[in-house]
């Protein structure tokens, strides 16, 4: 019997390690990508494509660290925080250390996808040469659908009355690529994504005016934390996991907007929500409050309506306007897929944002498809891993009856943590998800045996972030070089900033506000489970 072989659409960065994962299972991938490259999203175009697309001066919000794949770490001299061209070559580092290039279609789209409905689950898929414009139909023993959650741009004119009548230029942020031709405009953006965010800071270095329109407001993060240190690598740890579980809710959002306050007060800034920091997706920006106070970037309420050459806002001031970008997130939705795979495009009727419920064998997964509160490479790897094991028969799914019990279970707290929104329904904690999947693989670190068998390491993994590596180290997949690689991060982290020579000096003890309160979080848990 031959290898199974698995369609894999897409060839971004849920695409790359879905090959990936496929050849180290013993499976087959053929993958179609649509464009002439790898990259997806990341890979800048000058000219508009369908789909999404970054901007020219596109930074990541996730530290290296954190978002490598966890058996290829990034090169120890590339920036912690990179741009959109550092993140290609990181990709391509990726795909040629594992010869993945030779596994994909270039120039190929998915025109759909269809289980049997008996027998062995195979899906038929359909594709079309984008050069050619032929069509052809092949069988596979399964799919990952890999095209992220960033292609079809959600653009609700509908919802602003009067622009039909605006003579001004107006688009959504998709389309946006550099700041040069917006000299002395005044520049209206709509939403507060990190998208939206990101455009008004840039823009408003060459525009007129630039004003950003908000309905809620929003908590901004800094990607450059306490010493100087990237906020997620604070963050995301296991010891701080813990003690967000065991805190009280509102005891951490005190926390976290009595700091992020300290910086800017929120309220004065016209900034401040209606919603607690822990209520929304982070919102991370760093030099929004330098615009604000000096006056290139002016906070506006929610629109009322357009005239020919302005915006009246619903607490009716009016500012003119000669363009407007509507920075209103994007639609979620899968149009190849066929009504066979029951329910599938929407994110709450997939178990574990995974997994379609209703399909007769488990033959096609969704990877990327989750809003983590983190980075997104190394959740689409070890969705990938789990995935790839069920397609062999190495892991099992629960029914039907008990995926929607827990769907429905994780959208209603969803709902109580969240404000309502359509990029809420697929919100994750990075560490609690991972480790959730990683359970399904049996590579999930057991801490007690850590300690017991490697103390250096166990702290490591512990208390500093909890980079992918950590799943490396036991069970099906185990890299050899985990151990180093999780020893040497912190290295790697400090690397590019050591590019002169300086006198060397005692390092700080300060710590993150909330790093103080674990301990607390512990006596916490110790009386609940001992009293």
């Amino acid at each position: 019997m031959g290898k199974k072989r698995v369609c894999v659409i897409g060839a971004g960065a849920s695409g790359l390690t879905a090959i990936k994962c496929c050849i180290d299972e013993g499976l087959e991938p053929v993958c179609f990508e649509k464009s002439h490259d790898i990259g997806g999203l990341w890979r800048y175009e000058e000219k508009e494509k369908e789909g999404a697309c970054v901007y020219n001066s596109t930074i990541i919000n996730t530290s290296k660290e954190m978002m490598c794949y966890s058996d290829c770490p990034i090169p120890d001299e590339f920036p912690n925080y990179m741009h959109n061209t550092k993140i290609m070559e990181y990709f391509g580092i990726y795909a040629k250390k594992f010869n993945l290039m030779k596994h994909i279609n270039f120039n190929t789209s998915v025109l759909s996808c269809e289980q049997e409905e008996k027998g062995s689950g195979e899906v038929k898929v359909k594709i079309r040469n984008e050069k050619t414009k032929e069509t052809s139909d092949f069988e596979f023993d399964a799919v990952l659908v890999c095209v992220g959650h960033h292609a079809d741009p959600y653009y609700p004119l509908d919802a602003f009355p009067g622009i039909e009548k605006f003579k001004g230029e107006y688009f959504h942020s998709h389309e946006y690529r550099k700041p040069q031709g917006y000299e002395g405009k005044r520049v209206l953006i709509v939403g507060v994504g990190n998208s939206g965010g990101d455009i008004a800071v840039e823009l408003s270095r060459q525009a007129k005016q630039l004003y950003w329109s908000t309905r809620r407001g929003c908590w901004v993060m800094n990607r450059v934390s306490d010493q100087g240190l990237p906020v997620d690598i604070i963050n995301t740890t296991r010891i701080t996991t813990l003690a967000l579980k065991l805190l009280p809710i509102s005891w951490i959002n005190n926390i976290v907007e009595k700091q992020l306050n300290a910086r800017f007060d929120h309220q004065m800034y016209g900034l401040k929500p209606k919603h607690r920091f822990t209520g929304q997706h982070p919102f991370v920006n760093d030099e929004l409050p330098n615009r604000i106070i000096n006056g290139s970037v002016m906070i506006k309420s929610n629109i009322g309506c357009f005239t020919e050459d302005s915006v009246i806002f619903d607490d009716g001031t009016e500012v003119e306007a000669d363009a407007v970008i509507f920075a209103t997130g994007f639609i979620f939705q899968f149009p190849f897929l066929d009504d066979s795979i029951a329910q599938v495009r929407f994110t709450i009727q997939l178990y574990k944002y995974m997994w379609p419920v209703g399909m007769t064998k488990h033959t096609l997964a969704v990877i990327g498809h989750v809003q983590v509160l983190g980075a997104v490479n190394p959740v689409s790897e070890m969705q990938s891993r789990w995935a790839t094991r069920v397609f062999k028969g190495l892991a099992t799914l629960p029914n039907d009856n008990k995926m929607l019990l827990d769907i429905n279970r994780n959208k209603v707290s969803l709902q109580k943590r969240f404000y309502n929104s359509q990029r809420h329904t697929m919100e994750a904690d990075h560490v609690a998800y991972m480790d959730e999947i990683a359970d399904q693989i049996g590579v999930k670190p057991n801490m007690f045996s850590l300690f017991i068998t490697d103390r250096k390491l166990a702290r490591k993994v512990w208390y500093e972030f909890c980079s992918g590596y950590q799943y490396r180290l036991k069970g099906p997949g185990k890299w050899a070089g985990a151990r180093e690689a999780i020893m040497g991060q912190k290295s790697r982290m400090f690397c590019p900033l050591h590019t002169r020579a300086t006198t060397k000096s005692s390092k700080s003890k300060k710590k993150s506000l909330l790093s103080y309160y674990w301990l607390v979080a512990v006596a916490i848990g110790a009386f609940y489970v001992y009293r």
